[in-house]
């Protein structure tokens, strides 16, 4: 029909869609929705054989809204300055994408956007992606953050019970036994809904399927729900997706919403035999001038209209963008943030100049207050000053650090600058230079906060520092994809440092403080070291097998393989030390991966090895430190580069040495089937720990872990039982850690 008048009365009845229920006969023979699924599961490889390829047009579009957003969070005002209603309410984000898409078996997807549209943002490039959505309910588990279990994966039963809910036929004729899927145990890693299954031939012909934010263990979600419809394809003997749609609700911290991702398929090839050039790391690109397509453009190829919200949505963003980007409403926003709070005192102060993309920054010198008992209270201050470029591509940023010890009445402070060349291979260089207290350690294995309670609260301190007056500069860049390399040189001026306090909050008649000398913590004459000068290079590479990539204009966007390890090769030299002794070469590489194990969990490893081969001994803070943890409280959340139960220098060596670190998450595999537990959500843990050089036995440690343990939405907690063993058992401790 074509429309000759601008308006028009189009009249449309939709059809009924009648389901009926067969008559129940109760017997002792199988419940039939069990027989169904059953045939659906022994038909579901042969389904993943089928459609070993294929090209599809594809259609994507995103909706994300905010209900009554919280004015203030945390003490500070909340800005969303993306025109809420009088309840501040109103769209977060709204975007549409049409693209080609390339599939071939098993999991080589290509992806080409030939339009993209970003509500209130001419210039944007939409997040929306075919790769993001590709949910295949055939396979045993469905990746939604954790790796969900499909309704007819091989092992189905032991999650799913089902129920018969009705039949229909559909306009071919086709028999469509609608099934309800029910989670035999609340928390488990499961959907809850309907499938619909085409009687005879065992396909899926739709489904609408939710998952709770806690099944998925993600904080921020309250329920996310996939429905998919299918057509049939004759040539093929195979029902197709042809459009999906992902609804979600949000709530947390006081900020909550909904949304959804709609995707539409269409002008399918299925089979085609594709060149073997066809498939790289690339799995998206976007075609010049994608974003400057207009809207007789969209109204042509949009497969789905626009639903009044949506389009109110573009109308007043994009009227409202010309005003945001103009240098009059942007320095009127900034009068008001930039001006100074009390808050400020606390939070620190930021000073910003939207129109030309530059910040600057200062800390507070009250949260930077510490204790040690090198420099006994002392605070930091940090001043940075950021010029971005390029829409935020590039950018040119100085730091300066300054550091007040009150017991000695020493200032220090470094300066620092660094230049990002662009968004594609992060090509960067810096340079630093200063006097700066730090750990033997370089990677902190304590922190300030920490060592403050230890120190102050138990007498315990476990911070060790050494004083380094340097200059530094360093490069790095991806080099090609997936290979990464970094290079620094510096000279270093290293001096000795001893306690100067015995000040504590609570003193304990039965404990005193320990020397700042690591090697020998009794010993408050002698040093673990001379002072020196000495000159090092270190250079890195890595290498991420198997990465994938996203190819936006002027930037690139890494998508790790799971399926392969990171490789890390590092070489370090230090040369014209005044102490020819402290001259060293040492080499090092680390191999680290997760491996999704389906329902059963996560497996993870990281596995390093080291050599120093010049034949000296260099000084205490160039050896290899091994990362302990005597506090029993991990606050960073990485159990993968630390021991749980060992002192911060009880390793420290300057051979050879191995060191590996592997952990199994069962993701409430084990946990979830025991009655009572499961109602609790937690995750079972176990590691297995291990460091070994060649003139001492390997240390080892065990431990049994739980994980998400909290309350509600808040499950950051995560607590573990350790048991240390070197020549036979030597202790067992107990670690309270945060999760994220």
């Amino acid at each position: 029909m074509k429309l000759k008048n601008f308006l028009t009365v189009l009249d449309i009845t939709l059809l009924e869609e009648k389901i009926s229920l067969n008559e129940v006969v109760i017997s002792s023979n199988e419940n039939p929705a069990n027989r169904i699924v059953r045939a659906a599961i022994e038909n579901r490889k042969l389904q993943l054989e089928k459609i070993k390829s294929y090209t599809a047009d594809f259609y994507s579009k995103g909706l994300i809204r905010i209900k009554n957003a919280p004015e203030k969070f945390l003490g500070q005002e909340v800005k969303l300055d993306i025109g809420l209603d009088s309840t501040r309410s109103g769209v977060l984000y709204l975007s549409e994408t049409i693209s080609k898409i390339k599939y071939q078996k098993p999991n080589q997807l290509s992806e080409k956007i030939s339009a993209s549209k970003v509500s209130g943002d001419a210039n944007g490039f939409s997040f929306n992606n075919a790769s993001d959505v590709d949910f295949n309910f055939y396979k045993n588990t469905i990746e939604i953050n954790a790796e969900i279990v499909s309704p007819i994966a091989d092992y189905a039963f032991n999650y799913y019970r089902y129920k018969l809910e009705g039949v229909f036929y559909d306009n071919r004729g086709n028999l469509i036994n609608k099934i309800k899927v029910i989670p035999r145990r609340e928390n488990d890693r499961v959907f809850s809904g309907v499938i619909f299954v085409v009687d005879d031939q065992w396909s899926l012909y739709g489904l609408e399927l939710s998952v709770t934010g806690s099944q998925i263990q993600t904080p921020a979600a309250n329920l996310v729900t996939i429905k998919q419809n299918t057509s049939y394809d004759e040539q093929s003997n195979y029902w197709i997706v042809r459009s999906q749609t992902i609804e979600f609700e949000y709530g947390f911290l006081g900020f909550k919403g909904d949304g959804s991702f709609v995707a539409n398929y269409s002008n399918y090839k299925l089979n085609p035999n594709f060149d073997s050039s066809v498939f790289t790391n690339e799995v998206l690109a976007f075609e010049a001038e994608a974003n400057k397509k207009d809207s007789i453009y969209w109204n042509s190829f949009r497969p789905v209209p626009l639903t009044s919200e949506e389009l109110t949505d573009y109308i007043r963003k994009d009227s409202l963008q010309t005003l945001k980007n103009s240098k009059t409403y942007q320095d009127s926003l900034d009068v008001k943030n930039n001006t100074f709070k009390i808050g400020n005192l606390i939070s620190g102060y930021t000073y910003e100049n939207s129109f030309e993309h530059k910040q600057f920054s200062i800390s507070s010198p009250i949260t930077g207050l510490n204790f040690n008992t090198v420099q006994g209270f002392n605070s930091n201050l940090n001043i940075d000053y950021t010029k971005r470029h390029d829409e935020y591509r590039k950018y040119v940023s100085f730091q300066s650090r300054l550091n007040y010890s009150y017991q000695t009445q020493k200032l220090r402070g470094n300066l620092g600058f660094r230049y990002k060349f662009n968004n594609i291979n992060d090509l960067n260089i810096g340079f630093n230079a200063g006097t700066k207290v730090e750990q033997f350690n370089a990677q902190e294995p304590i922190s300030r906060f920490l060592n403050d309670i230890s120190s102050l609260a138990f007498e315990n301190n476990f911070m060790k520092l050494f004083e380094k007056r340097f200059i530094s500069v360093q490069y790095g860049q991806e080099l090609f994809n997936g290979f990464r390399i970094r290079a620094a040189a510096s000279f270093e001026n290293r001096k000795t440092l001893f306690n100067n306090t015995n000040y504590t909050t609570f003193n304990r008649d039965n404990k005193t403080y320990t020397s700042n000398n690591p090697i020998a913590p009794l010993n408050f004459e002698t040093a673990p070291f001379e002072n020196h000068n000495i000159v090092k290079f270190k250079l890195e590479g890595s290498i991420r097998f198997g990465q994938k990539y996203l190819s936006y204009p002027g930037s690139k966007f890494n998508i790790t393989n799971p399926k392969y390890p990171k490789l890390n090769i590092s070489y370090e030299k230090g040369l014209g030390a005044t102490n020819l002794n402290y001259n060293f070469d040492h080499i090092s590489t680390r191999l680290t991966q997760n491996i999704s194990l389906e329902n059963k969990g996560t497996f993870s490893y990281n596995i390093l090895a080291g050599s120093f081969f010049s034949g000296s001994e260099p000084a205490f803070m160039d050896f290899k430190h091994v990362n302990g943890n005597q506090t029993h409280v991990n606050m960073n959340g990485n159990y993968l580069s630390c021991f749980k139960n060992l002192g911060y220098y009880d390793l420290s060596t300057s051979e050879n040495y191995f060191e590996y670190h592997l952990e199994h998450d069962f993701n409430g595999y084990i946990l979830g089937k025991i009655p009572l537990l499961n109602s609790l959500n937690y995750n079972l843990i176990i590691g297995a720990h291990s460091f070994s050089t060649k003139q001492q036995k390997p240390y080892q440690e065990y431990s049994l872990g739980i994980n998400n343990i909290g309350w509600g939405k808040y499950r950051f907690l995560r607590i573990d039982y350790v048991r240390s063993y070197q020549s036979g058992f030597i202790n067992d401790g107990v670690l309270f850690g945060i999760s994220l």
